[in-house]
């Protein structure tokens, strides 16, 4: 078995690949989807010792599929978004902790503690479904939060500027975060001079509005704002962890999670810094479903394992994650 702490302590990485390469063994053996995949691609576990010699399971898998390593009861089942008649994924979810202490470490790690913040969240698309993990994430932080001014907000705009504006006002540390869209909708109601306020999107226009390149989307919510760098959140339904960006679409991963960028033409094949590829996510807190998933998503490799995440592959379907098209 894997113990969870040891993956959410990891500080190199040495200790990281050696965890990988752990959870990647134990998913074979006990992850019959994951197996059947490696098998198609006739994987000799006992050859694979490095990262890129891991098999990376096609993240389709998990609209089509049970991705699961073990036989406990399912917790929590998180599902995707998506256009009518579209078939949306499904993450089974066997040890709901595992995510909440994802969430709460990376949180911690990125913009320190929770209980800092008044936490306004503006994601009316989520809000009118069921299932959403980016839902079951912000309302534990609100609550983390502990300030009687986080909360969410559907469609009341009037409410959330006047909110905002006062808390700002005071000197409150704020993070409002948004899906796309709506923050286009609040900044279109009122102009804003924030300072003490972080503006976070989780991005997605979810057929309200044509979507539009980062770089344009960012010097919009800019001048809206009147501030100087727009955060992001980098996660999906089929992950526990998360990545942020603190501004310029520049993602940085926790300790237990890595991005790798394999050449678009041969998905096998890995490429150098600076060059666009495909997304390849190691998420070590997805032992009890899969930990290497290969998005539909187009990314760069920076420096210090950064990654600049640029939209999606054109031939993907659009569903519910925090990517725009270009």
């Amino acid at each position: 078995m894997i113990n969870p702490h040891d993956i959410f302590t990891i500080s190199s990485q040495k200790q990281f690949e050696k965890m990988a390469l752990k959870v990647f063994r134990y998913q074979h053996e006990n992850n019959l989807v994951y197996r059947e995949f490696c098998d198609f691609l006739n994987t000799d576990v006992q050859k694979v010792k490095s990262l890129q010699q891991i098999p990376f399971l096609p993240i389709q898998f998990f609209k089509s599929h049970n991705v699961v390593s073990n036989t406990d009861v399912i917790q929590e089942t998180f599902t995707s978004s998506g256009t009518t008649g579209v078939v949306t994924s499904k993450h089974l979810v066997t040890d709901v902790s595992l995510y909440e202490q994802s969430y709460r470490l990376a949180f911690s790690e990125f913009y320190g503690n929770i209980e800092d913040y008044a936490v306004l969240a503006l994601l009316p698309s989520y809000l009118e479904r069921s299932g959403s993990s980016l839902i079951y994430m912000v309302k534990d932080l609100i609550e983390l939060s502990n300030n009687e001014h986080s909360g969410f907000y559907l469609n009341n705009y009037d409410e959330l500027i006047s909110k905002l504006i006062e808390l700002d006002n005071s000197g409150q540390n704020v993070i409002l975060i948004g899906v796309t869209y709506a923050l286009l909708d609040l900044i279109e109601k009122q102009n804003f001079q924030l300072k003490n306020t972080i503006i976070m999107e989780t991005g997605g226009m979810k057929g309200k509005r044509k979507e539009i390149i980062r770089e344009e989307l960012h010097e919009i919510l800019c001048k809206g704002f009147g501030v100087s760098n727009i955060h992001s959140e980098y996660g999906m339904t089929e992950l526990l962890s998360q990545a942020y960006s603190l501004g310029n679409g520049i993602f940085e991963c926790p300790s237990w999670m890595q991005i790798l960028i394999r050449d678009t033409e041969d998905a096998l094949t890995y490429i150098d810094s600076g060059k666009t590829g495909g997304v390849n996510v190691i998420d070590l807190a997805n032992i009890n479903s899969c930990s290497f998933i290969a998005t539909q998503d187009l990314g760069k490799k920076q420096p210090n394992n950064a990654v600049e995440i640029l939209g999606r592959f054109d031939n993907s379907d659009i569903r519910g994650c925090n990517l725009m098209v270009l």
